[in-house]
């Protein structure tokens, strides 16, 4: 049965950099999708989507993930990494205190995960840019509402220490070798 591995955690914690690592260590991946929708809607002259239309942009990021999701059981892969998973939407509905429809709650239950990694804020390793807008007081209150959401769908927690790129991404792995 294949593995599906979500890293979870607020803006800027390492999550996409631990991703690239699994890349390159050979792993299949699948990629954080917001900064693409966000460049789109740059290229529109919309600077920020999420803030102006953050239903729309939600609505996108639920359905690209939805598609991670069945490429992923497409595919031949035993294990599958996202660099987020479909909870994290309307965990950023939630915090936003933005109203949604019930399918972004549906879609969270009808898509289950094998096994989350939590990346917890870390000060250290957090910076801004023309896509991570979010404050460090901001990405540590969004990790609050992702660590609900995951929690409230029944999920355990496995948090990844602070530490080298090279010894989270070796946590990650070593965490699931025990099981492949």
């Amino acid at each position: 049965m294949q593995q599906k591995i979500v890293l979870i955690g607020g803006p800027g914690t390492g999550k996409t950099s631990v991703i690239n690592e699994l890349t390159n260590r050979g792993c299949f991946c699948m990629p954080e999708i917001s900064r693409e929708v966000t460049l789109e809607a740059q290229k529109k002259g919309i600077d920020q989507l999420f803030l102006t239309e953050p239903l729309l942009f939600s609505k996108m990021l639920l359905e690209g993930r939805e598609k991670q999701f069945l490429e992923a059981n497409k595919s031949e892969q035993e294990v599958v990494f996202f660099d987020r998973g479909i909870p994290d939407v309307h965990a950023y509905m939630d915090y936003f205190k933005t109203d949604y429809p019930a399918t972004f709650f549906e879609k969270c239950n009808l898509y289950k995960y094998t096994k989350i990694f939590h990346f917890s804020p870390w000060k250290d390793i957090h910076i801004t840019d023309n896509e991570r807008y979010e404050s460090f007081e901001e990405t540590t209150e969004i990790d609050r509402f992702l660590m609900k959401s995951y929690t409230d769908l029944g999920y355990a927690i496995i948090n990844v220490p602070f530490g080298s790129l090279k010894e989270r991404t070796d946590f990650v792995i070593n965490s699931l070798a025990c099981e492949l």
